[in-house]
């Protein structure tokens, strides 16, 4: 649910799936999705057969959904298209892998609602722009995200954010969250290879976008494999 956003449909075709496979706990979670938990293992490919959707990141090394407000769109205090944006860089970093989990929010005005201040990567709407703030955690141990630059279009964010993210990919140590990375390299590094820079910061963007655009949905793999398999053993 690209954003946080869903339809009538899609709510219907979710609903549908766990009546079907007797689902026993369906939770709405923090990162604004839908969890379907308890689905017994046989049934997990017919399961994302039938609901013919993406895969959600809860798992692993990797990039999570990206929360976001309603922002301008819908909320008098919007200043920014928080929904739209949150979209575009979940697209862009869809199947990305790093050192350790990454979480992303964006909130469309100062009034914060999407908690973009305790994110590795927080985007803050204004009258002229955005805010990127970076190295947030809600963890163990609350970490406040740091001021990174003042932007003033989409593109920028996409830019500047896809540079950090590239940059800690390359430098930072497995299980080290961003809080940690910049902690031991200093938020002043980031910013001179990413703020200062723009040649380096446009390569690094440019590596990140040629590494995932190839990018692959799990279990549609599976699924598809699955199927390949029931068409090969009807033919034999």
């Amino acid at each position: 649910m690209w954003g946080g956003l869903t339809t009538a449909a899609e709510l219907r075709r979710i609903a549908d799936v766990a009546d079907k496979y007797q689902v026993p706990t369906i939770k709405l979670t923090g990162g604004q999705r839908i969890d379907l938990l308890g689905i017994r293992k046989e049934d997990l490919i017919g399961v994302w057969r039938d609901l013919g959707m993406p895969s959600g990141h809860a798992y692993g090394k990797s990039i999570r959904t990206v929360k976001t407000c309603v922002g301008a769109e819908h909320c008098r205090f919007g200043t920014q298209l928080a929904m739209a944006m949150g979209v575009k860089l979940e697209r862009m970093l869809f199947d990305m892998y790093a050192p350790h989990k990454v979480k992303l929010a964006v909130s469309g005005c100062p009034r914060n609602c999407a908690e973009a201040g305790i994110k590795d990567v927080g985007v803050i709407g204004v009258d002229s722009g955005y805010e990127l703030y970076v190295g947030g955690n809600g963890g163990i141990k609350t970490e406040v995200a740091q001021f990174l630059v003042k932007v003033r279009s989409d593109e920028e964010v996409l830019e500047y954010a896809g540079a950090f993210l590239q940059l800690y990919r390359e430098e930072g140590f497995y299980l080290e969250r961003t809080c940690h990375w910049l902690e031991r390299v200093g938020l002043e590094h980031a910013k001179s290879r990413i703020v200062e820079d723009e040649d380096n910061r446009k390569a690094l963007h440019a590596r990140l976008l040629a590494e995932l655009q190839d990018a692959r949905d799990p279990w549609a793999e599976r699924v598809a494999g699955s199927e390949r398999s029931e068409y090969e053993a009807i033919v034999v």
